[in-house]
C-alpha cells in the first residue's frame, strides 16, 4: 500500500472516529434509559416472565406461582427506576396525580389490607399491583416525545405479536387452547398466544387493534395498518366473545363521544349503555323483571350460566359490604362458601366475572365507589378538558377508546386493580394519560432533534398557557 492510500484510509478512520463520537454526543442517555424502561415494561406485563404455560400440566399453576418471586422483583425494581427518572423532569406532572380522592383510595386500600381475611396474601398481591399501576401511571411520561411513546408502543406491540403468531405456528400445544387442558378443554381450537388464557389474550388484542389504528392516524402507514390487521385476525381466532363483539362497537362508541360537545351528552352516550348492561348482566340475578328481560333477549348477556356466580358474589358482598373480604382474596377461599342446590360448582369460580362486582367483594361498597369515581368518571371529564383546550387529539381518542373499552369488557370480566393483569395496565395507561393530557401542553422545543437526542417536546402547566387547570380527579 503506497503512502496516499495510507493517508486516505487513516482520514477515513479519523473521519468515523468524529462521526461516532458525534453521534454519541449528541446521544441523550437518560432519555435512552426512559424509552428502554418504557417498553420493559410493557413487554413485562404483556408477554410477562413466563410465557405459554403447558395448561396440560396439573402443576402449572405452582409452576407459575414458583417464578412470581422474580416478578415481584422485576416490576418493583423497574417502579422505582420509573419514580426516579420522572422525579427530576416531571415534578409538576407528578404533583397534579396528589389529589384528596387518589390519596382517599391508597388509605382505604391500606384498611382493607388490615381487615384482610387473608391479610398476607393481600399484601404480597398488593405490592404487585402498585408495582405495575406505578408503572402504567408514569409511562405517559417516561417517553421523552410523542414520536418516541408511538415508536415504544408500536415496537412492543409488533414484538408481542411476533411472539404470538410464531407460538401458534412452531409451539401450537403452548399457544392453542386444547383438549387435553386440564381446565376448560372445551376451549379445544381458541388462539391463547404466549398468555395463559384466551379471556387474556382476546382483549390484547382489541386494544392493539386501537393502537394500529392511532399509529396509521398519525402517520405510521406501515406499522400502524400491520398492527391493526395482525391483531384483528388473532382476535378472531381467540375466540373471546366479549372481545371481539365490543371491539368495533366501541371503536364506534368512541368516535360518537369524540365528535359530541356537551359533557353531560357525552356521560349519557358513554354510561347509559355501559349501566344497562350491568343490569342485563349483574342486575339479572337480583331481579325477577330484569331477569325476565335478559332471558327474552336473542343473545345471552351471562355468557352462558354466570348468573351462578354473580348470585354467589353478591352473596360475599351482603356478607362484608363495608370493608370487604380483602384485596384478592376471596376467590381463593371460595370453596369454603355456600350455594344454592345445584350451583356449586359457583364456588371453583377464579373471579365473579364482573369487575365492578369484584371489587366491591374485595374491597367492599368504599372501596367501589371511589374507583368508580376516579376510574370511571373522571376520565370522561379529563377527556373533555383535552378537547376544549386541543391538545393531541389523536393520542387522546386512542386512551379514550381503550378506557371506553375497559369499562365495557369490566361488565363480563374481572380486570380493575388486578395485579399484573395487561388489561388493568393498559386501562390505567390510558387513565393516567388523559389525567396528564387534560393538565398540560406539550410544547416543541426542538423539531428536527432525534428521539433520542435532544427532548422535542416538554410538559408545560396549563396555566402557564392560560388555562387553568381546574380538572381534579
Amino acid at each position: 500500500m503506497d503512502r496516499s492510500a495510507a493517508d486516505m484510509t487513516d482520514v477515513e478512520a479519523r473521519s468515523l472516529g468524529h462521526a461516532l463520537r458525534d453521534a454519541l454526543a449528541r446521544l441523550n442517555v437518560v432519555n435512552a434509559a426512559r424509552c428502554l424502561v418504557a417498553v420493559t415494561a410493557l413487554l413485562l406485563v404483556v408477554i410477562t416472565l413466563d410465557p405459554f404455560p403447558d395448561l396440560r400440566n396439573p402443576d402449572v399453576a405452582t409452576v407459575v406461582g414458583g417464578r412470581l418471586a422474580t416478578t415481584y422483583i422485576s416490576l418493583g425494581l423497574l417502579a422505582a427506576v420509573a419514580v426516579l427518572l420522572t422525579l427530576s423532569t416531571d415534578g409538576p406532572s407528578l404533583r397534579t396525580l396528589v389529589t384528596p380522592l387518589h390519596l382517599c383510595l391508597i388509605g382505604w386500600m391500606l384498611i382493607n389490607l388490615a381487615f384482610s381475611e387473608s391479610r398476607e396474601v393481600s399484601i404480597q398481591r398488593f405490592v404487585l399491583a402498585a408495582s405495575a399501576t406505578t408503572l402504567a401511571v408514569l409511562l405517559p411520561l417516561l417517553t421523552p416525545t410523542p414520536r418516541s411513546f408511538n415508536l415504544c408502543l408500536g415496537g412492543a406491540a409488533l414484538l408481542l405479536l411476533a411472539v404470538c403468531y410464531l407460538g401458534v405456528f412452531f409451539a401450537p400445544q403452548y399457544s392453542i387452547h386444547s383438549a387435553l387442558d386440564i381446565t376448560e378443554p372445551q376451549l379445544a381450537g381458541d388462539w391463547r398466544g404466549s398468555f395463559a388464557h384466551k379471556n387474556i389474550a382476546s382483549p390484547v388484542m382489541t386494544i392493539l387493534v386501537y393502537v394500529g389504528i392511532y399509529l396509521s392516524a398519525v402517520g405510521s402507514f406501515v406499522m400502524g395498518p400491520a398492527i391493526a390487521l395482525f391483531a384483528g385476525i388473532f382476535l378472531i381466532f381467540t375466540g373471546g366473545k366479549t372481545s371481539s363483539v365490543l371491539c368495533l362497537a366501541i371503536y364506534a362508541l368512541a368516535s360518537l363521544v369524540y365528535i359530541t360537545r356537551s359533557l353531560w351528552l357525552k356521560r349519557i352516550i358513554c354510561f347509559a349503555p355501559l349501566l344497562a348492561m350491568n343490569l342485563l348482566t349483574v342486575g339479572s340475578v337480583t331481579s325477577p323483571v330484569l331477569g325476565s328481560i335478559t332471558r327474552a333477549l336473542p343473545v345471552d348477556p351471562t355468557f352462558t350460566g354466570r348468573s351462578e356466580i354473580w348470585e354467589f358474589a353478591l352473596a360475599a358482598v351482603a356478607e362484608k359490604p363495608i370493608t370487604g373480604h380483602g384485596y384478592a382474596a376471596f376467590w381463593d377461599g371460595a370453596a369454603e362458601g355456600q350455594t344454592t342446590q345445584g350451583s356449586e360448582w359457583a364456588v371453583t369460580a377464579a373471579h365473579s366475572h364482573n369487575s365492578y362486582l369484584d371489587l366491591a367483594v374485595n374491597i367492599g361498597l368504599p372501596g367501589l365507589l371511589l374507583v368508580l369515581i376516579i376510574f370511571v368518571l373522571a376520565p370522561l371529564r379529563n377527556f373533555q378538558e383535552v378537547q376544549a383546550h386541543n391538545r393531541n387529539s389523536a393520542l387522546g381518542k386512542l386512551f379514550l377508546t381503550i378506557w371506553l373499552f375497559g369499562l365495557y369488557f369490566g361488565t363480563t370480566e374481572t380486570f380493575l386493580l388486578e395485579r399484573q393483569n395487561p388489561v388493568w395496565f393498559m386501562f390505567a395507561l390510558a387513565v393516567a394519560g388523559l389525567h396528564f393530557l387534560a393538565r398540560f401542553q406539550c410544547v416543541t422545543q426542538n423539531p428536527v432533534a432525534d428521539s433520542l437526542s435532544q427532548p422535542r417536546v416538554s410538559y408545560r402547566d396549563t396555566r402557564d398557557i392560560g388555562h387553568a387547570a381546574t380538572v381534579s380527579a
